[in-house]
């Protein structure tokens, strides 16, 4: 059965080889971890990179402020809980997804319709075809047809498959493989020995193209320890792979050395605690690299919370390592989420402070360090209640 982990990989491989429609049409619906890596991203990591280093800046604030409300309004949306545990049926998928496709193919109208000479008024119109064409192609959505039809032909031409990313020779073989390798990815953890095998098979047939990796990467994810390691450091030795996938199986490897040692994180939050995770010892501390834009990191928050309000008392702590560029957007989310832990911020997002010094290049990223200081695990999510439970009992 197909779930929301381990799958931000293949999200990414699809939407690189297919683009966004086709993204939709191969039932891939969420992403389970943001990921910074270059060229090689999930479809949340494209749009939040976008929303917040792409806005054209003019001499009109008001038009500027607007564009970035299309970029929000255009993001890929945090997704119910819930899924992560069920595949959603086609009506619960169309009840969540159209509604906030027409809200933000309705903010791209509004702002090109305001603001026609702004240097993203194109990209607007763009955006509403996209976001349209989803609505009624994917989800059935018969509203939005008359709609798109009365658009401008020459702007209904960006939905149309002749101008999306034009395919290599490999990538139209390695498109037909596609539906063999869903149905490995979905039947995970019980197909990881076949997707591994399948990996394989794609490195010696197609030695340089990045569907092998991506299929290892999430093999590393499934896999444990010692297995885990194997298969990173295979990818790391390999020259034949591309630069960004060996710099993140090196990354995962110092990741995977630092189990067993102390984690060193100092800081003072944006409430004014001062946290200092060598004065924290004789508690389980979860230390969670995240941020208010990923919608994977929001999607967490219910169980995080519910861990901390069921374990704090008998001593466990949360610790949020903030990737937000803007202090207000995070102290505002903090207050009406309720959470109580202390977050650090320095407003670099990805080049955070302690995300450089510990290497993280995808979120969340959920570390446990133990009562004696030293870190435990860093992929907690997985089982992150009976973790602290076993963890505290020690």
């Amino acid at each position: 059965m197909m779930t929301i982990k381990y799958f931000s990989r293949w999200c990414a491989t699809v939407v690189a080889l297919i683009g966004w429609h086709g993204f939709y049409d191969a039932s891939v619906f969420a992403e389970d971890v943001v990921i910074k890596s270059p060229g090689i991203v999930a479809v949340d990591t494209v749009n939040s990179i976008q929303a917040t280093n792409s806005v054209a800046m003019t001499n009109n604030p008001e038009a500027d402020k607007g564009w970035k409300e299309v970029m929000k309004a255009s993001q890929s949306p945090m997704i119910p809980v819930e899924w992560q545990q069920k595949q959603p049926t086609l009506e619960e998928q169309q009840a969540f997804f159209v509604p906030l496709l027409t809200q933000g193919a309705d903010k791209a109208r509004d702002f090109y319709t305001k603001y026609p000479n702004h240097p993203k008024a194109d990209e607007a119109k763009k955006k509403e075809v996209m976001l349209l064409s989803i609505a009624a192609k994917r989800f059935g959505d018969t509203n939005q047809v008359a709609r798109l039809d009365k658009l401008d032909k020459t702007i209904l031409a960006v939905e149309s498959p002749a101008t999306q990313k034009e395919l290599s020779p490999e990538d139209q073989e390695v498109r037909k493989q596609l539906p063999e390798i869903q149905k490995l990815v979905n039947g995970l953890p019980g197909t990881l020995n076949q997707l591994e095998a399948k990996a394989h098979e794609l490195l010696k047939e197609y030695p340089k193209h990045q569907i092998g990796f991506e299929l290892l990467m999430i093999a590393s994810q499934m896999e444990q320890g010692e297995k885990a390691k194997a298969v990173l450091q295979e990818i790391a030795a390999n020259e034949a792979a591309p630069e960004q996938f060996r710099n993140e199986a090196m990354d995962k490897l110092k990741q995977l050395d630092r189990l067993g040692k102390p984690v060193e994180i100092k800081f003072t939050a944006i409430d004014g605690r001062k946290v200092d995770l060598s004065q924290m010892q004789g508690k389980v501390v979860l230390v969670d690299f995240w941020a208010t834009w990923c919608g994977p990191c929001v999607a967490e928050i219910p169980h995080v919370k519910e861990v901390y309000e069921k374990f704090h008392p008998k001593g466990f702590e949360v610790v949020g390592i903030s990737l937000d560029q803007e202090q207000e957007s995070l102290e505002k989310f903090v207050k009406e989420k309720e959470l109580p832990w202390p977050q650090y911020f320095d407003g670099k997002g990805w080049e955070n402070k302690f995300a450089q010094q510990y290497g993280i290049r995808g979120i969340p990223a959920m570390w446990l360090v133990d009562k004696r200081g030293n870190l435990q695990s860093v992929n907690a999510r997985g089982d992150l209640e009976g973790t602290v439970e076993k963890l505290l009992a020690e």
